[in-house]
């Protein structure tokens, strides 16, 4: 009669494995282990925001491609410009905190 039963939640988000939960959150054993979530929550974060605003100064430019006010052009073209600094910025900080990383002997840091 056990075979007849399962655990929806199991069969839905685990695809059926057996055996203990794999969480990032269960493997915390410190301070370290934290920060290390946490930076890489934040470059996952920075990524997905980077792409909504080059698809939202994409679909700017494409919108004011056939209209005679250049206004929606230019905001367009800086919304596109900023989302460029921002890869910039976070393409940079990944490399500095990965140096970090090196430099303290935590090569494994992201």
């Amino acid at each position: 009669m056990n075979y007849l039963t399962f655990n929806l939640g199991q069969e839905l988000f685990r695809n059926g494995v057996v055996g203990p939960v794999q969480s990032p959150f269960l493997g915390l054993t410190g301070v370290s282990s934290i920060v290390t979530l946490f930076i890489n929550i934040a470059f996952v974060l920075a990524g997905l925001i980077l792409l909504f605003f080059f698809i939202l100064g994409g679909i700017g430019m494409i919108g004011s491609a056939g209209q005679s006010d250049p206004q929606k052009a230019e905001q367009a073209k800086k919304t596109i410009t900023s989302a460029v600094i921002g890869f910039v910025i976070v393409f940079a900080s990944y490399w500095i905190v990965k140096l970090i990383g090196q430099l303290i002997g935590m090569p494994n840091i992201i």
